[in-house]
């Protein structure tokens, strides 16, 4: 069929036009596949939102989350004596172990722990300092505690700074320090305790409360769960107390400097060394903390937490059996070697590298052309041993598949899914994550829209694009 002249001049036109229309789509869609290539990073205010966003949406991603294993292994064989107990990774809240983890039971001097959060909260307020002379109130004296009170021998005229009551309270578990710090802060017992009880509330621990601060009183109740989500976050906010405090040795007061004018030449005779109520410290590689504790209700409790080759574990146990502290260190000690030992030889930490994945991905028929998806919540997570490996060979042998569409379409919603990324050792899945898009973009108007879905339907087809533009095109 022959096309008449006067028609073959449109027909050229339009057969032009229908090209060059042909042509930028092909051109737009190839550049939809090379995102990574022209896609930008947030703004820090934008990174902020994005963080803001994922905390709500997921709540995996708070140091307040534990959770179970995502992957079914066999229940370990272990011998606990304690009543209670829990065993975590403190990286990645994964639980390990436990036994009877949510039995209420009194902290005991485990209450010591929380007083120094508070502390640490009013450090860091600038409320109070480390170097600070703390006044000792005549309830702090050492005189004026009950016999069976724990005590780092605080007396009338003693010069005290509020490190030097921080150590009693990690090292000694000084009832009489505690009573001292509280009221420097609040100016009364009461006061510091409401504190205390704010700052579990804030970490949703709703069986978790405090009368005060010392943890003599069997009306303080928490459970093994709890107390350990409260000692992660404890570690993590304040990392320096681990140091600092809980992981010395000994600790010898009063000291010449402590005491009036009129005893300082007695310093050497009134000078008590006591040496660090976790006998854990030195036994276990790496423990750095926390703290003991026991009053006849709770049985002997004990908090501990180690750390090597960057995978740190934690652990509490309650209700531990023993006639006398020599007994009961007995029971706490072999409890938590057990603990520790089937944690260290059994998981490590898998970390992403270069800070984590994100996927570039061009998007059709949107205001935004390009955006990025991101894991929903951290991909560290705690690695199984294959049999016989060490730490390092565990975590070489996880391999991450993505699933994820070529293009996205239309209206983008920030911290929506999708896609996935699975982390996996051989065809087993470990742990799936959500992909989830980094920024809000709005669908394009009707044009724009309508042009949008003609360029992600030749993609979807995979209409002959390469998924990399020929730069010289």
């Amino acid at each position: 069929m022959k096309i008449k002249a006067k028609f073959l001049l449109p027909f050229i036109i339009c057969l032009s036009i229908l090209g060059t229309f042909c042509g930028l789509c092909i051109y737009d869609a190839k550049k939809l596949l090379q995102a990574d290539s022209f896609v930008h990073n947030l703004q820090p205010e934008q990174e902020l939102q994005l963080k803001k966003t994922l905390d709500y949406l997921y709540p995996e991603r708070s140091l307040k989350y534990l959770s179970k294993l995502p992957y079914s292994l066999t229940e370990p064989d272990l011998t606990i004596n304690a009543g209670s107990a829990i065993l975590i990774d403190n990286v990645t809240g994964s639980i390990l172990y436990e036994k009877n983890a949510e039995e209420l039971i009194p902290p005991a001097s485990l209450t010591k722990i929380v007083e120094m959060y508070v502390l640490f909260q009013a450090i860091e307020n600038n409320e109070v300092s480390l170097d600070d002379i703390v006044p000792l109130p005549p309830q702090s004296w050492s005189e004026n505690l009950p016999y069976d009170a724990s005590r780092m021998y605080l007396g009338k005229g003693h010069r005290v700074t509020l490190k030097e009551l921080m150590l009693g309270l990690a090292i000694a578990s000084g009832n009489d320090a505690s009573i001292a710090a509280a009221y420097y802060v609040c100016n009364s017992m009461d006061d510091f305790v409401k504190r205390m009880n704010k700052a579990v509330s804030e970490m949703e621990l709703p069986h978790t409360h405090f009368v005060e601060s010392s943890g003599y009183s069997e009306k303080n109740i928490t459970t093994a769960k709890e107390f350990a989500t409260f000692a992660r976050m404890y570690i993590n906010k304040y990392p320096e107390a681990l140091e600092n405090f809980h992981s010395k040795g000994y600790m010898i007061y009063p000291q010449a400097k402590n005491l009036p004018p009129e005893l300082q030449e007695k310093a050497n005779t009134l000078a008590v060394k006591q040496y660090n109520t976790n006998k854990l410290i030195g036994k276990i590689p790496g423990c750095d903390g926390l703290k003991t504790g026991f009053i006849n209700e709770s049985g002997y409790n004990i908090a501990v937490t180690a750390e090597r080759n960057g995978n740190r574990f934690l652990s509490v146990t309650m209700r531990g059996p023993g006639h006398s502290t020599a007994e009961g260190n007995q029971y706490r000690v072999a409890d938590n070697l057990e603990l520790f030992k089937y944690a260290f030889s059994n998981f490590a930490d898998y970390h992403p590298k270069n800070n984590g994945h994100e996927f570039p991905i061009g998007v059709a028929g949107s205001k935004q052309k390009f955006i990025k998806l991101v894991p929903a919540y951290s991909e560290t997570f705690t690695v199984p041993f294959i049999t016989g490996s060490s730490p390092e060979d565990a975590v070489s042998y996880v391999h991450t598949e993505v699933t994820m569409p070529r293009c996205l379409f239309g209206n983008i919603i920030k911290g929506e899914k999708y896609g996935t990324i699975s982390y996996k050792i051989g065809n087993s899945t470990l742990r799936t994550v959500p992909l989830v898009a980094d920024r809000d973009s709005e669908q394009s108007n009707f044009i724009g829209k309508l042009y949008g879905k003609i360029i992600y339907s030749l993609i979807e087809f995979d209409f002959s694009i390469k998924s990399k533009m020929d730069t010289n095109s």
